[in-house]
C-alpha cells in the first residue's frame, strides 16, 4: 500500500513537531519546512502528496507559497489559519486551496481531514459505467483516463477537486445541480468544505475555459438553483 508524503509548513517548530507526531503515528512520512521558501524548496526536490501549510509566517506567507505551489503543482494543499475568519477561508480557496483548519485545532479533527483529503484526491474511482475514456463539447475535451482537460490547443491546468468538478459537469449537461449535491457528489459526505467552496471552484474553471468568463457558454448559472453544463 502507498506510503503517503506530506509536507507540513510552519515557522514554530513545536508545531510541526506536533503535526508530525500525530501523522506519522498514522503511517504517513513526514518532511518539515519552517519558511515559505525552504518549502518551495522541499516541493521541488521531493513532491509530496500533501502539503499542509500555515497562514501567519513572517516573508513569504502561506498564501504567496499556496499560489507559487499551485502555479507549479495540483498537489492537495490544506491551509492552516490563525483564525476562523471567513475571509482567509475564502482567500484560500480562491488561490487554490483545498481545505482548511483554524487554530488551535483537535489533532484528530487534523488527521480525520488529512484522510479525507487523500481519500478524495487520489483513490475515488470516477469511471464511468460505460467505460467512457473523453468526453469533449465544441474545443473543451476531458481525457479521463489521463486526467487532462484541454480547450482548444491549450492543456489547463486544473487542481484535483477543478477537475473533478468539470468532468461531473460534463458527464450531465443539461442537469441543474445544487451546491449542496455537487459538494455530496464530488468532495464527498465526508467534506469539511461549505457550499462557498463550490462557487470557488466555477469561478476558477469559467477563468480557465471561458472567453467571457461574466457570460459563460459552458457552465451556466441557474440562478436560485445551482450550475450546470450546458446542452446547447
Amino acid at each position: 500500500m502507498k506510503t503517503y508524503k506530506i509536507l507540513v509548513v510552519d515557522d514554530e517548530v513545536d508545531i510541526v513537531d506536533f503535526i508530525g507526531d500525530y501523522l506519522t503515528g498514522e503511517g504517513y512520512e513526514i518532511i518539515g519546512a519552517y519558511n515559505g521558501i525552504e518549502a518551495l524548496g522541499k516541493m521541488r526536490e521531493s513532491p509530496a502528496d500533501l502539503v499542509i501549510l500555515d497562514v501567519m509566517m513572517p516573508g513569504l506567507d502561506g498564501f504567496e507559497v499556496c499560489k507559487k505551489i499551485r502555479a507549479e503543482s495540483t498537489v492537495p494543499i490544506l491551509m492552516v489559519t490563525a483564525k476562523d475568519s471567513d475571509v482567509d477561508k475564502v482567500v484560500g480557496l480562491e488561490i487554490g486551496a483545498d481545505d482548511y483548519i483554524p487554530k488551535p485545532f483537535n489533532p484528530r479533527e487534523l488527521v480525520a481531514r488529512v484522510k479525507a483529503i487523500l481519500r478524495r484526491t487520489y483513490q475515488q474511482d470516477y469511471q464511468p459505467h460505460d467505460q467512457t475514456v473523453a468526453l469533449e463539447y465544441r474545443d473543451l475535451s476531458i481525457d479521463i483516463q489521463r486526467r487532462r482537460a484541454t480547450i482548444g490547443n491549450k492543456l489547463l491546468k486544473l487542481t484535483m477537486k477543478e477537475f473533478d468538478l468539470l468532468l461531473f459537469l460534463m458527464r450531465h449537461p443539461g442537469h441543474v445541480y445544487s451546491r449542496d449535491y455537487l459538494l455530496d457528489s464530488v468532495w464527498g459526505q465526508d467534506s469539511f468544505v461549505g457550499a462557498r467552496t463550490v462557487d470557488v471552484h466555477i469561478r476558477r474553471l469559467r477563468e480557465q475555459i471561458e472567453t467571457d468568463a461574466s457570460h459563460p457558454q459552458y457552465i451556466k448559472t441557474v440562478w436560485g438553483v445551482g450550475y450546470k453544463f450546458t446542452d446547447e
